[in-house]
């Protein structure tokens, strides 16, 4: 590409800061670094024509994990891990929330639901008995009882006992929230470059070299907010975590609000306008989802069907309009990846299927290492 003069003196010259990726992370990361530096020149590089991994592709869920998540991370987290982690994940909430505003981001707080299939009962029994536990241990965060037992008054099919509720979850709309996000760092002088995939980086005495498929530029700091794309540069303590999902047609009289979880949150469903959104099952193939491809699949796609009609709306009918998939960054820890990696070059990676919570917050933490 043969840029102009324009063009290279506008956006590629005396670079301050260069964030590649323009999601949740990257984009709090630029307005926290313009907040602290109010005349620099702050660039985002994102490779997609919208955000590539996961932040315009989740479920819109403002949540922090259910009782079986919980439970299963303390299997191999310890106790002072893991409310931290629910902490963190919390505080992003919050600050997501006071920097976008919760008009913008749709926000409903219908408040979050846990389901456990027949053949789970054995792990509910479980989940029943450590709950007044749990609720221990996050009381003093929260000042009251997290999770709670509600009867089955949206009438799923298949599932053993009562649902857990958890009246400090919400919803968000996805779209509405990066639009916001968007719109915030135009507003705040913040340059962003669609279509431009980092190709090679190199460490400078006093700046960084960075090279795209376009061009070739320096900048005194370079951040990287990729997400699932991060295996290469954290030596493989992210990897890439495919998420399919499913939404229908607007069905009419649909009495189900809120957000729901199901099989350890390896399956998430909830409303949005008249319509519902269904997602997950890379327990079915976990060494087939760990990819960065976009594809969806039919062996999770026809499983995602069958939880729909035969737990979800078993007595009702509808269409499936749209199928998609979003990239998670997972590894074998939960704590995100927060790092100075070299002089100049810092990362935040590694949300852990938990970015539209965590990464407002990630983003700052970033930011507040330079």
């Amino acid at each position: 590409m043969q840029l102009s003069y324009w063009e290279i003196k506008n956006w590629f010259t005396n670079v301050d800061f260069t964030i590649v990726g323009s999601g949740i992370v990257g984009l709090h990361a630029a307005l926290a670094l313009r907040e602290r530096f109010p005349t620099a020149k702050i660039l985002v590089l994102e490779k997609g024509v919208l955000p590539q991994g996961a932040s315009t592709k989740n479920a819109g869920f403002a949540c922090f994990g259910s009782l079986s998540e919980i439970i299963d991370d303390l299997e191999t987290h310890s106790e002072d891990t893991v409310v931290q982690l629910i902490q963190k994940r919390f505080a992003g909430l919050q600050l997501l929330r006071k920097n976008l505003g919760d008009k913008a981001l749709s926000l409903k707080s219908y408040g979050g639901y846990e389901l456990f299939l027949k053949e789970d009962e054995l792990f509910y029994e479980e989940c029943m008995q450590k709950m007044p536990f749990i609720n221990e241990l996050l009381q003093p965060h929260f000042k009251s009882d997290v999770f709670s037992n509600q009867g089955n008054r949206f009438q799923f099919s298949g599932i053993t006992g009562q649902l857990i509720f958890n009246p400090f979850e919400a919803q968000i709309d996805t779209g509405n929230m990066m639009q916001a996000l968007l719109k915030k760092a135009h507003q705040n002088d913040i340059l962003i470059l669609n279509s431009q995939t980092v190709t090679h980086h190199q460490e400078l005495n006093e700046a960084v070299e960075v090279a795209t498929n376009g061009i070739t530029f320096k900048t005194n700091k370079l951040l990287f907010t990729t997400n699932g794309f991060a295996a290469q540069l954290t030596h493989n303590q992210v990897q890439p975590a495919r998420a399919q999902v499913l939404i229908t047609k607007p069905i009419p009289n649909l009495a189900l609000k809120g957000t729901f979880h199901l099989d350890r949150g390896y399956y998430y469903f909830r409303n949005i306008n008249d319509r519902i959104l269904l997602g997950g099952g890379r327990n079915l193939d976990f060494e087939g989802e760990t990819t960065t491809s976009h594809e969806t699949t039919d062996r999770i796609q026809n499983r995602l069907e069958d939880v729909l009609k035969n737990v979800i709306l078993p007595q009702q009918s509808y269409e499936i309009e749209h199928r998609w998939s979003g990239t998670m960054g997972m590894g074998t820890h939960k704590n995100p990846i927060v790092q100075q990696l070299s002089n100049h070059v810092y990362c935040g990676v590694r949300m852990g299927g938990m970015g539209v919570a965590i990464g407002s917050l990630i983003g700052q933490e970033v930011a507040d290492l330079i």
